[in-house]
């Protein structure tokens, strides 16, 4: 199961098409999820570019510690996650990360948690049609558990992402205003 938001505009439709397409094993779920943002796309990359500080947005990330690397690609985190999710330390590798088209890309390596072979692009463009706003496009490919369905899954990693999306729309939209 592979859901599409709906693609608004032709950039986004490129969008997708370039960063966001994935080949779904059976026993695989994925989706695409996309958030306006009204604040400037560096401003808005200076906070997703920072592999070591996903706390920065991410509202479930108790703390996040270096394991390997200095936060470029091949870079390993160890993600402590909040209590209250079916989890509590998440291992992570950067694959990509494109400064110039403003493109990350990570995979989860390990954990205690249920999420095996997920592999999460997150990519940023500014959008004419939405007043030269800043488009988030986060998608995911992932591993249904056994025992779980793929609307079971794809609803509980949707939730998590729309979440961290809003979060991010939300402290980059606060420093713009503290800025004026």
């Amino acid at each position: 199961m592979l859901c599409k938001p709906d693609l608004e505009t032709p950039t986004i439709k490129a969008m997708l098409d370039t960063y966001h397409t994935s080949k779904l094993c059976s026993n695989q779920c994925g989706s695409s999820l996309v958030q306006t943002i009204d604040a400037p796309l560096p401003l808005v990359w200076s906070l997703i570019r920072r592999f070591e500080n996903p706390q920065g947005y991410k509202l479930f990330v108790k703390k996040c510690t270096m394991v390997a690397g200095d936060g470029g690609i091949g870079s390993v985190r160890e993600v402590m996650v909040t209590s209250g999710l079916p989890a509590g330390v998440s291992v992570e590798r950067l694959d990509k990360l494109d400064d110039d088209k403003h493109v990350l890309k990570f995979s989860i390596i390990g954990g205690d948690h249920r999420l095996v072979n997920y592999s999460s692009t997150i990519s940023l463009h500014e959008e004419e049609k939405y007043g030269g706003k800043t488009v988030a496009i986060e998608s995911y490919v992932v591993d249904v558990p056994a025992g779980s369905s793929d609307e079971d899954t794809c609803c509980f990693a949707n939730t998590i992402i729309a979440c961290n999306l809003r979060s991010l729309a939300k402290i980059t939209e606060q420093m713009v205003r503290k800025a004026k």
